[in-house]
C-alpha cells in the first residue's frame, strides 16, 4: 500500500462510507475506503432495504434522491417508491395514522386501506388485518445491489477501495489526523471519515473521543419465490422487508441480541430460535404465505446510539474528522448521508438540513450505566 495517501480517507465500506466517498470523488477528490471484510459486509448489506425515515431530518433529501440513484450512480439499485404498513392490532393502527397525518403536513401522500384494498395490492395479506396505511413515498432498494453500486460508482469517478483492510490507529500532528496505519502500513490524508458501524466508536476511542454505542446482532429470513405482489414494499407485526423482484420475502424485525463490546472479529451468525420467531411473525402477518419455506437467513452488526438517532458530526478536535454512525437506519438514508458528509468534509456544514441534533455533544453527560439503564446488554451479563 502507498504512503502517498488520498485527500480523503473513508473508513468503513458500508453504504455510508460509500456514498461519502462518491459524493466526494465525483466532486473531484482523491478518496481511499478502507474496509476490513469486503464492501457491505455487515449490515450495509443484510437489512430489509427499506428508505422511509421520516423522523430524520434527511428525510426531505433521501425522499428526492431515491428515485434518481439508478441515473446518477450508472447502475441498478432496484429502488421501488411506495410502501405499506399493515396494521394488525389496534396500537398500529393508532401509530401508523400518527405517521401518515404526520407525513401529510410535510406534503407526503398516503391513505387508509381496508382489508379489501389491501389483499388488492398485497394478495399476501389476509383478514386479520384491520387496515393499512399506504404511503405513496418511501420504498425500497435491494441492499446487494446498491451496496455495489456505490462501489462501481466510486471507482468510477476515480476512487480506491481496499477491502480486507483494517485500520490500526491514527497519525496526528498539529490537531489534526495526518495518516491511518493500515495493517502496519502509513496511508496519508487531508482528512478523515469515520463510518465504520459498531467499530466507529472503537477507533474514535484511539483518538481520545467517547462515543457511547451498543452493538446487537440483528437477522433475516429469506422465503422462496412466491407471486409477485403489486406492491412488494409491506411492513407490520413489527417486521420490516420487502418481496424481492423474484418473488422471494426478505424480512427482519429483532429482538436484537445485544453484544458485549464493538470488538467482532468475525461476522454474526443467524440464530434458530430467532428465525423461528421471524418466521412465525412472517406467516402472521402474510397468512397465504405461511406455506412458504424459509430457504436462506443471515445476521448483522448494527450499531445503536443511546437515544436511537444517528451521529453525524464534524469533530473540532482533530478537526478534519468527519464521524457518521447511523443506529440501525443507515442504508435508506445513505443518498443523503453521504451528501452531508461530503458537504461537513468540505465546508463544515450540511447544505441541505439542519443536523445539529445528530452531534456527538448531545451525549456529554450520559452516565457511564446507560447501557443496564436500558437493559441493552449481553445475555451472560444480564443474566
Amino acid at each position: 500500500m502507498s504512503n502517498k495517501g488520498s485527500d480523503i480517507a473513508i473508513i468503513g465500506g458500508g453504504v455510508t462510507g460509500l456514498s461519502a466517498a462518491w459524493w466526494l470523488a465525483r466532486a473531484g477528490h482523491s478518496v481511499s475506503v478502507f474496509e476490513r471484510f469486503i464492501v457491505g459486509w455487515e449490515a450495509s448489506g443484510r437489512n430489509g432495504g427499506g428508505a422511509t425515515h421520516y423522523q430524520s431530518p434527511l428525510f426531505h433529501e433521501e425522499q428526492r434522491l431515491w428515485p434518481l440513484m439508478d441515473e446518477l450512480l450508472g447502475y441498478p439499485t432496484e429502488y421501488q417508491r411506495e410502501r405499506i404498513v399493515i396494521n394488525l392490532t389496534p396500537e398500529e393502527q393508532t401509530r401508523y395514522r400518527f405517521m401518515a397525518s404526520l407525513t401529510s403536513g410535510m406534503g407526503y401522500k398516503s391513505e387508509e386501506l381496508d382489508t379489501k384494498q389491501l389483499r388488492e395490492l398485497v394478495p399476501l395479506a389476509g383478514d386479520n388485518a384491520l387496515s393499512a396505511q399506504y404511503f405513496h413515498f418511501g420504498g425500497h432498494a435491494n441492499p446487494q445491489r446498491s451496496v455495489q453500486a456505490y462501489a462501481w460508482a466510486l471507482q468510477d469517478h476515480g476512487g480506491r477501495i481496499f477491502q480486507h483492510s483494517s485500520v490500526d490507529g491514527f497519525f496526528t500532528s498539529g490537531g489534526k489526523v495526518t495518516g491511518l496505519s493500515v495493517g502496519g502500513q502509513t496511508h496519508g490524508c487531508d482528512a478523515v471519515v469515520i463510518a465504520a458501524g459498531p467499530q466507529t466508536a472503537v477507533l474514535l476511542a484511539k483518538l481520545g473521543i467517547d462515543l457511547p454505542l451498543a452493538s446487537a446482532r440483528a437477522e433475516m429470513i429469506v422465503t422462496e419465490p412466491l407471486p409477485v405482489q403489486k406492491i412488494g414494499g409491506a411492513d407490520g407485526n413489527g417486521l420490516y422487508g420487502r418481496q424481492t423482484l423474484r418473488g422471494n420475502l426478505a424480512y427482519g424485525g429483532g429482538p436484537h441480541e445485544w453484544l458485549e463490546d464493538e470488538t467482532f472479529l468475525q461476522p454474526a451468525r443467524p440464530s434458530t430460535p430467532l428465525l423461528r420467531n421471524l418466521a412465525g411473525r412472517l406467516a402472521t402477518l402474510f397468512p397465504a404465505a405461511e406455506h412458504a419455506r424459509v430457504i436462506r437467513s443471515w445476521a448483522g452488526i448494527i450499531e445503536n446510539t443511546p437515544d436511537g438517532r444517528p451521529v453525524i458530526d464534524r469533530l473540532t478536535a482533530p478537526s478534519n474528522v468527519t464521524v457518521a454512525t447511523m443506529s440501525s437506519v443507515g442504508f435508506g438514508l445513505s443518498p443523503a448521508t453521504g451528501h452531508a458528509i461530503h458537504d461537513l468534509v468540505l465546508t463544515g456544514a450540511c447544505s441541505f438540513a439542519d443536523i445539529g441534533k445528530l452531534g456527538i455533544g448531545r451525549f456529554a453527560h450520559l452516565p457511564a450505566d446507560w447501557r443496564a439503564t436500558r437493559g441493552w446488554l449481553a445475555p451472560a451479563i444480564a443474566a
